[in-house]
């Protein structure tokens, strides 16, 4: 089944807005569990999200909205091993570095996206295409990059953050066009491995970081009431994530991401205070949004990305079920 424009353009609009208000809020109520009752372990949580996702998906397979699908170990294993160094990559690196280095490493993921599927699927961008990123960086770097101070370990692990999380990013788009899964399906594969990986080496990597354990934090109903909060929208944040990047790019979700970014920005304005709003956020805020429309409007041109006469292998069964696959999916999705 083809989507008309009209539709595909809603659904889009759907998956962005599923994507931005579940984001925010799990960085709302994170921030409240950490800051204000002290539950400081970054990894076990989202080794716990990735439990409740992994509950989400075994449920859906029993109501039969998630059909059985084939997933090579060597596949999992490898987007396993990038989104887990991506998770510990960037707790580390958050602890490591400077709040203004951080952002400016979160900011590099986009051309390090670029240069991989430049690299690997031979994708050409047009020169709007490339300014409207420009100016996007320019924006959000104008808005969040404060102090700026650099050490060894701390390049290093943003390094590994930056490098990790651009690959997980895009063998999500590259599984689920390889092997015809939908986002529910590729949950299905990677949220048990990654769940009970991060559960094992969470409490000890959490203890490294903060000198606290995990199993003698003070548990009462309101923490415990946030966790489980937290952990629900983590499932919303998780799906709509595979979802975006599925329907369009890892460097598009990264572009257009940012927006988030503006969002918590003014919502912190909001809740918190005015005495972080001035006239260089705001205009970096502006700029970003202009950058963010060009690049919708670039990239979504004849020429302004596009892939260079190149296809991913598939079988011909793979052909066949993908088809089949693909008209399920644009009506679920």
């Amino acid at each position: 089944m083809v989507m008309a424009p009209s539709d595909k353009a809603r659904v889009d609009a759907a998956a962005w807005m599923f994507n931005v208000v579940t984001s925010v809020g799990i960085i709302i109520v994170n921030k409240a569990l950490m800051a204000t009752y002290g539950f400081s372990f970054a990894t076990t949580l989202t080794g716990l999200h990735f439990a409740m996702t992994t509950l989400m998906t075994l449920v859906l397979r029993w109501l039969g909205y998630v059909q059985p699908s084939h997933l090579p170990f060597s596949e999992l294993l490898k987007f396993v091993i990038f989104a887990n160094f991506s998770i510990v990559g960037s707790n580390v690196s958050l602890m490591w570095n400077s709040v203004g280095f951080y952002q400016i490493a979160k900011l590099s993921m986009i051309p390090v996206s670029c240069l991989l599927e430049v690299v690997l699927d031979k994708i050409q961008y047009s020169r709007d295409t490339k300014l409207s990123i420009v100016v996007v960086l320019l924006g959000v770097g104008v808005c969040t990059v404060t102090d700026v101070s650099v050490n060894a370990k701390g390049f290093i692990a943003a390094f590994i953050a930056v490098w990790s999380t651009s690959l997980q990013q895009y063998y999500v788009h590259f599984l689920q066009r390889k092997y015809q899964l939908s986002s529910f399906s590729l949950l299905g594969h990677t949220a048990p491995v990654q769940a009970s990986s991060l559960l094992l080496v969470g409490p000890f990597l959490d203890y490294w970081l903060t000198n606290k354990r995990v199993y003698a934090y003070d548990y009462n109903t309101t923490s415990l009431i946030f966790i489980i909060l937290s952990c629900t929208i983590a499932v919303g944040t998780n799906l709509s994530q595979f979802i975006c990047i599925g329907r369009f790019s890892a460097v598009s979700f990264q572009v257009i991401g940012h927006m988030k970014t503006i969002l918590v920005l003014i919502m912190g304005f909001f809740f918190f205070g005015k005495e972080g709003l001035n006239l260089h956020v705001v205009l970096g805020m502006v700029i970003a949004v202009a950058g963010m429309i060009w690049y919708g409007n670039a990239s979504s041109k004849p020429g302004g990305k596009e892939r260079r006469s190149h296809s991913l292998p598939t079988t011909r069964q793979q052909k066949h079920s993908g088809l089949a696959e693909s008209g399920e999916l644009n009506e679920k999705e």
